[in-house]
């Protein structure tokens, strides 16, 4: 038969046991807790962000992009840059709101999928549509994060 100590030993081992499994259990669900919360933030974030897309200021945007092919987009934009007209400023709100998106996907704040999944080709049509005008008023270099995104997208699209 255990004397005592040996029975306060084991009772204190047992409760401490319990203790740490009840601590683990906790830290477990609070890690869920905080996954399941950046979940929700990124997911609001997302739905601001496409909600966005039919403010009246990108709606103007689009419309004025959309009223040129893209050799016209090109030469009215190399124009509206050089003289510094408003529609320039229109239209960077689209180019900046696209760039907007691939920082963010590129910062893991939007997942690749979603985007690919709501926006591919379309972002695709868009950027080929502006590549010229980006070039010809600013250089190859311009929106580099859109390019990006959309380089991705492409192979990702190719990959099926």
């Amino acid at each position: 038969m255990p004397n005592w100590a040996e029975q306060v030993t084991a009772i204190a081992t047992s409760v401490e046991a319990l203790g740490l499994l009840g601590a683990t259990g906790a830290a477990m669900f609070a890690g869920q807790q905080v996954r399941e919360a950046r979940r929700s933030t990124r997911a609001q974030m997302a739905a601001e962000f496409f909600r966005r897309w039919n403010d009246p200021a990108l709606v103007e945007a689009r419309r004025l992009v959309d009223r040129f092919g893209s050799e016209e987009l090109s030469a009215a934009f190399q124009r509206y840059v050089t003289e510094g007209a408003p529609e320039a400023y229109v239209l960077y709100r689209e180019l900046d709101y696209f760039e907007q998106l691939a920082a963010l996907e590129q910062r893991g704040v939007f997942d690749f999928e979603l985007i690919r999944l709501l926006l591919g080709p379309a972002l695709i049509a868009r950027w080929e549509k502006w590549a010229p005008a980006l070039e010809a008023a600013h250089g190859v270099a311009v929106y580099p994060l859109f390019a990006g995104l959309v380089a991705k997208l492409r192979a990702a699209l190719e990959a099926g």
